[in-house]
Protein backbone atom coordinates (compact mmCIF):
# COMPACT_ATOMS: atom_id res chain seq x y z
CA UNK A 1 0.00 0.00 0.00
CA UNK A 2 2.48 2.45 1.33
CA UNK A 3 4.00 1.75 -2.58
CA UNK A 4 1.53 1.90 -4.20
CA UNK A 5 1.28 5.34 -2.60
CA UNK A 6 4.32 6.33 -3.12
CA UNK A 7 3.97 5.54 -7.07
CA UNK A 8 1.14 7.57 -7.36
CA UNK A 9 2.19 10.86 -5.75
CA UNK A 10 4.67 10.21 -8.16
CA UNK A 11 2.73 10.37 -11.17
CA UNK A 12 0.82 12.64 -9.91
CA UNK A 13 3.59 14.72 -9.62
CA UNK A 14 5.20 14.92 -12.90
CA UNK A 15 1.52 15.35 -14.53
CA UNK A 16 1.75 18.93 -12.13
CA UNK A 17 5.29 19.58 -13.73
CA UNK A 18 3.70 19.02 -17.03
CA UNK A 19 5.83 15.68 -17.89
CA UNK A 20 2.76 13.82 -19.14
CA UNK A 21 4.27 11.39 -21.54
CA UNK A 22 7.67 11.03 -19.02
CA UNK A 23 4.43 10.00 -16.59
CA UNK A 24 3.24 7.91 -19.21
CA UNK A 25 6.30 6.12 -20.14
CA UNK A 26 7.61 5.36 -16.25
CA UNK A 27 4.27 4.23 -15.21
CA UNK A 28 1.93 2.68 -17.46
CA UNK A 29 1.77 -1.10 -18.41
CA UNK A 30 2.41 -2.11 -21.58
CA UNK A 31 -1.08 -4.30 -22.09
CA UNK A 32 -3.02 -0.73 -20.35
CA UNK A 33 -6.20 -0.56 -21.19
CA UNK A 34 -7.92 3.21 -20.82
CA UNK A 35 -10.86 4.25 -21.21
CA UNK A 36 -12.58 8.00 -21.44
CA UNK A 37 -15.92 8.18 -19.72
CA UNK A 38 -18.27 5.14 -21.93
CA UNK A 39 -16.32 5.79 -24.77
CA UNK A 40 -14.57 2.91 -26.57
CA UNK A 41 -11.54 1.08 -24.70
CA UNK A 42 -7.93 2.01 -25.84
CA UNK A 43 -6.08 -1.04 -25.65
CA UNK A 44 -2.26 -1.24 -25.42
CA UNK A 45 0.25 1.47 -24.65
CA UNK A 46 1.43 2.09 -27.74
CA UNK A 47 -1.90 3.20 -28.81
CA UNK A 48 -2.74 4.85 -25.62
CA UNK A 49 0.90 6.84 -26.10
CA UNK A 50 -0.51 8.24 -29.34
CA UNK A 51 -3.54 9.33 -27.51
CA UNK A 52 -1.76 11.35 -24.83
CA UNK A 53 0.92 12.92 -27.29
CA UNK A 54 -2.07 13.83 -29.51
CA UNK A 55 -3.37 15.60 -26.20
CA UNK A 56 -0.04 17.29 -25.17
CA UNK A 57 0.30 18.43 -28.59
CA UNK A 58 -3.05 20.00 -29.19
CA UNK A 59 -2.90 21.91 -26.02
CA UNK A 60 -2.38 25.55 -27.05
CA UNK A 61 -2.43 27.54 -23.18
CA UNK A 62 -2.02 25.47 -20.13
CA UNK A 63 -3.63 27.45 -16.65
CA UNK A 64 -3.25 25.05 -13.97
CA UNK A 65 -3.66 21.63 -12.73
CA UNK A 66 -4.22 20.48 -9.12
CA UNK A 67 -4.61 17.10 -7.18
CA UNK A 68 -8.20 17.61 -5.03
CA UNK A 69 -7.72 14.58 -3.44
CA UNK A 70 -6.44 10.79 -3.55
CA UNK A 71 -7.94 7.72 -2.50
CA UNK A 72 -5.92 4.50 -2.34
CA UNK A 73 -6.81 0.91 -1.68
CA UNK A 74 -4.60 -2.02 -2.66
CA UNK A 75 -3.94 -2.14 -5.97
CA UNK A 76 -6.53 0.66 -6.91
CA UNK A 77 -6.29 4.52 -6.65
CA UNK A 78 -8.53 7.59 -7.56
CA UNK A 79 -7.25 10.80 -7.91
CA UNK A 80 -9.70 13.70 -8.32
CA UNK A 81 -8.01 16.38 -10.77
CA UNK A 82 -9.00 19.72 -11.59
CA UNK A 83 -7.96 21.13 -15.03
CA UNK A 84 -7.74 24.71 -16.60
CA UNK A 85 -6.56 24.73 -20.48
CA UNK A 86 -7.70 25.38 -23.50
CA UNK A 87 -6.99 23.00 -26.70
CA UNK A 88 -6.88 23.22 -30.33
CA UNK A 89 -9.34 20.52 -30.78
CA UNK A 90 -11.70 20.78 -27.16
CA UNK A 91 -11.37 24.46 -26.81
CA UNK A 92 -11.52 26.62 -23.06
CA UNK A 93 -11.58 23.71 -20.54
CA UNK A 94 -11.91 24.14 -17.00
CA UNK A 95 -13.25 20.91 -14.91
CA UNK A 96 -12.91 18.07 -12.44
CA UNK A 97 -12.12 14.67 -13.35
CA UNK A 98 -11.67 11.55 -11.69
CA UNK A 99 -8.84 9.06 -12.31
CA UNK A 100 -9.85 5.43 -11.81
CA UNK A 101 -6.75 3.26 -11.81
CA UNK A 102 -5.82 -0.38 -11.49
CA UNK A 103 -2.08 -0.59 -10.80
CA UNK A 104 -0.50 -4.40 -10.86
CA UNK A 105 3.58 -4.83 -10.61
CA UNK A 106 4.26 -1.38 -10.08
CA UNK A 107 2.71 0.36 -13.30
CA UNK A 108 -1.30 0.91 -14.36
CA UNK A 109 -3.11 -1.85 -16.23
CA UNK A 110 -6.36 -0.01 -16.51
CA UNK A 111 -7.20 3.74 -16.11
CA UNK A 112 -10.64 5.24 -16.21
CA UNK A 113 -11.15 8.63 -16.68
CA UNK A 114 -14.60 10.45 -15.40
CA UNK A 115 -15.24 14.27 -16.59
CA UNK A 116 -18.47 16.35 -17.27
CA UNK A 117 -17.16 18.19 -20.60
Amino acid sequence: MNDLKTQVDQLNQLILEGKILDAFDKFYADEVVMQDNNYPLREGKELNRQYEEAFVNGLTEFRGAKVISTLYSDDMAVTEWWFDYTHKEYGVRNYRQLAVQRWKNGKIVEEKFYYNN
